[in-house]
């Protein structure tokens, strides 16, 4: 049986332990703990270490999903977590563009750990302020070839065509090897 670990990353609240928990097969593993800071205003708890999920795909595939803390305290979780990744989510918040220049910056990180296909989640698009994809393009200065796709994390079909597309690159990839 292949197994393929995929990261999901991305600034605080931006959505990645919904999104795993939309899909995975198990009980998600949280390390979430409450928040006693300013940013309780945006949600009670955060992840401290890792959100972890599985999704077996059919008998010969599963995909293992680690979730990263999107707090800059807890960044140095994200180094041990990208270790053996086979690619990554940059998972973001398209109705809060403070968050924008962090997403890149994280995205940036993400490549510097390891050369990996990446797709980029933008969530929340269900919601009226989200910005486009397009218009997060831009903002983000994404070249045209990053994939970059429409998301709702609570939504398990979203979900599954993210995981689809990152999965898609990642085979993609292993076949140039």
């Amino acid at each position: 049986m292949q197994t393929v670990k995929m990261v999901v990353t991305g600034p605080f609240s931006a959505g990645k332990t919904s999104f795993i928990r939309s899909v995975s097969e198990i009980d998600v593993v949280s390390t979430e703990r409450k928040i006693s800071t300013e940013a309780e205003r945006i949600k009670e708890t955060t992840t401290v270490a890792m959100d972890f999920g599985r999704i077996t795909v059919d008998d010969d595939l599963v995909l293992y999903l680690f979730g990263t803390p999107g707090q800059k305290r807890f960044d140095f979780m994200w180094e041990i977590l990208s270790e053996g990744m086979l690619g990554f989510i940059v998972t973001i918040d398209s109705t809060r563009p403070e968050t924008f220049r962090e997403a890149k910056g994280i995205l940036q990180t993400f490549r510097a750990y390891a050369p990996t296909p990446y797709v980029v989640a933008a969530n929340k698009q269900d919601m009226e302020s989200a910005w486009s994809v397009e218009d997060l393009r831009i903002a983000l200065k994404l070249d045209p070839a990053v994939k970059m796709l429409p998301c709702v994390a609570s939504d398990k079909e979203s979900v599954k065509k993210v995981l689809l597309e990152l999965l898609y690159s990642i085979l993609e990839e292993m076949e140039k090897k």
